[in-house]
């Protein structure tokens, strides 16, 4: 799974803003139980020289991603992005355009409160304005705030969402350099001051109906593991050096659980190359008029890489996976690979294929962690009778492949197609096909879903017309 969610488990908006009767605050009212957020500067409503502000609060619970990364469900430091995400909520009043929302980490503790009431301010509480929680009051009116790190975000038209890349923030949380007490969103400083308004930008808070509304924080990454065995190419002065080299992969299982090597860990691991039979040592013949070593990296727990290149003319190859440069300890002989020429004249063009998850079921439940399965061919295959009777239809593993996931009452995008660098829809392939992990509890249950893929070929992306539906319950 390339994709987690955590959402906010406190959440509020805060203000000194005038009440109707433009004499007395909402400064000691509480909203954090509203389903919306705010964030405003209302410039000379009460007098020429009156600024009326409203911030908001939020805090997201990192003692769940600390969980997620000891337990190996999320990956180390450096492997992984945390996105905040806030949603925008449509309304009827003034929505500012070409403006600036700062976020910045909280110093202090504060409490959400029980207040709904965000057009009188009649529900008094903490935290607000003046006060953090009840009896404590803020260093600086509006909120305790640290310089840095500090994340910026634009708005042309005002009604985007927010999404801004947090990852410096999440880590210090996560690692303990700074405490967790949330963050805060508001207009910069000089918007905040200026001689004009900004008034209003709303987001849906954590209380919202709307599912995938609510605040959170996005954590991706790539998991995608792409094993060359059944897709192994010799090295061809036609490709780039990138694509001539192969990945292969050690998975080491116990009972059922991927478990790390304990001579190994997540350290080095070595890969000899020999062409000829699985057999015994005495039928193995090394590559290129000698052993051919190549060192190896721990990938997640359990699972270990090597790449490969090679410009041979041996048809049948295996590797043997052990724990020094010269064999010691062998732990693993691979299955027999038939390297692949690579011929510039057959090669696919266009991203054309017809595509089908194998193993999707109509109904899935909340708490399952499933894996679809792909089988895909080009798209103008075209068997003759003696390819049908002779040879089983080959499952092509597509480079990159990706997913999106839509709601199927209204299309909502839930999850959209993660491309670039962090690739966090990136299919996987090995010796069967394409395939991804899922994880259904992202998902609000009692709804269908449509999944769709896209191929990216040569640069150019394709989106496949196939669509794969199922329910969640």
């Amino acid at each position: 799974m390339a994709i987690k969610r955590y959402i906010a488990d406190a959440d509020n908006t805060i203000t000194n803003a005038y009440k109707s009767n433009l004499t007395s605050t909402g400064s000691l009212s509480n909203m954090g139980q509203s389903d919306v957020l705010e964030v405003f500067s209302i410039f000379a409503q009460a007098n020429s020289s009156s600024v009326e502000l409203s911030r908001v609060l939020t805090k997201f619970p990192v003692t769940d991603i600390i969980s997620d990364r000891n337990s190996g469900d999320l990956p180390k430091s450096g492997s992984v992005s945390f996105y905040l995400k806030l949603s925008n909520a449509e309304h009827t009043q003034t929505t500012p355009t070409k403006f600036n929302l700062t976020v910045q980490p909280v110093s202090r503790s504060w409490t959400e409160g029980y207040g709904l009431d965000m057009e009188e301010y009649k529900d008094l509480g903490a935290s607000n304005w003046v006060s953090s929680s009840t009896g404590t009051s803020w260093s600086s009116l509006g909120g305790d705030y640290l310089p840095s790190p500090t994340y910026n975000a634009y708005f042309e038209e005002g009604d985007e969402n927010l999404e801004l890349d947090i990852t410096s923030l999440v880590e210090e949380w996560v690692s303990g350099t700074i405490q967790n007490y949330g963050i805060g969103i508001q207009l910069t400083s000089s918007e905040e001051s200026a001689s004009r308004s900004y008034y209003t930008k709303k987001f849906f808070a954590r209380g919202s109906e709307f599912y995938y509304k609510r605040p959170h924080i996005e954590a991706r990454w790539d998991s995608s593991v792409l094993d060359d065995r059944n897709n192994f190419i010799r090295s061809s002065s036609l490709l780039p050096a990138a694509d001539n080299l192969n990945t292969i992969y050690l998975y080491n299982k116990v009972r059922g659980k991927f478990v790390d090597i304990p001579a190994v860990g997540t350290g080095s691991i070595y890969v000899s190359i020999y062409s000829g039979s699985t057999g015994p040592a005495g039928s193995r013949v090394p590559l290129q008029g000698g052993v051919y070593v190549v060192t190896g990296g721990h990938v997640s727990t359990g699972i270990y890489s090597a790449s490969v290149a090679v410009s041979s003319s041996y048809k049948n190859i295996f590797d043997v996976w052990h724990d020094g440069a010269s064999s010691v300890t062998e732990f693993f002989t691979g299955s027999v690979i038939n390297p692949i020429t690579y011929n510039a004249s057959s090669d696919d063009e266009g991203g054309e294929y017809i595509i089908k998850l194998t193993n999707l079921k109509k109904k899935y439940s909340k708490d399952e962690k499933v894996q679809f399965r792909m089988y895909a061919r080009p798209k103008d295959w075209q068997p003759n009778i003696y390819t049908v009777a002779q040879n089983e239809i080959e499952n092509t593993a597509i480079d990159k492949m990706y997913y999106r996931l839509l709601r199927s009452s209204d299309n909502f995008e839930v999850i959209p197609y993660g491309t670039g660098s962090s690739a966090h829809t990136k299919l996987s392939y090995d010796n069967k096909g394409n395939y991804f992990n899922f994880d259904m509890s992202l998902l609000q249950k009692d709804y269908e879903y449509t999944l769709k893929f896209m191929i990216e070929e040569y640069g150019e992306f394709t989106e496949q017309k196939e669509e794969f539906k199922f329910r969640v319950e």
